[in-house]
């Protein structure tokens, strides 16, 4: 059953996206040199992410269904509009609980790493054309 409400809410939250980044492409044109449609929906999805997280924290009905609610929403909605904001959460995560190292390390690692495993892709997939 977990995977089903991941499922459709990865579902949910990929088209949701797909139609905010039309609709910023829209408003911006075509040939903005800002990503403005990714920057809006990693905020709009980290705002999303906090909220739903403190209210999992706080709310007494939460706490009856908060796995199928953390599952549906958090991990399959809002990781389908963005998994940006499962990293805004797990770094604020870290930085609450006082691991700041950790958190520094993390941010670095995942900014720096991504960047260089998506270069290496895109090289060696032009390579092999």
């Amino acid at each position: 059953m977990a995977s089903l409400y991941v499922a459709v809410g990865g579902g949910v939250g990929a088209v949701l996206r797909y139609h905010i980044g039309r609709a910023a492409v829209h408003v911006t044109g075509p040939n903005t040199t800002f990503p403005w449609g990714t920057l809006g929906i990693n905020i709009a999805g980290s705002l999303a992410m906090g909220v739903l997280l403190g209210w999992l924290a706080r709310s007494s009905l939460a706490a009856q269904t908060s796995e199928s609610l953390r599952l549906a929403l958090g991990i399959g909605l809002l990781g389908g509009f963005t998994t940006f904001s499962a990293f805004s959460a797990e770094m604020v995560t870290l930085v609450h609980r006082g691991f700041i190292v950790q958190a520094l390390g993390y941010g670095s690692a995942s900014v720096i790493a991504g960047m260089a495993a998506f270069l290496i892709g895109l090289v060696g997939a032009q390579s092999a054309a």
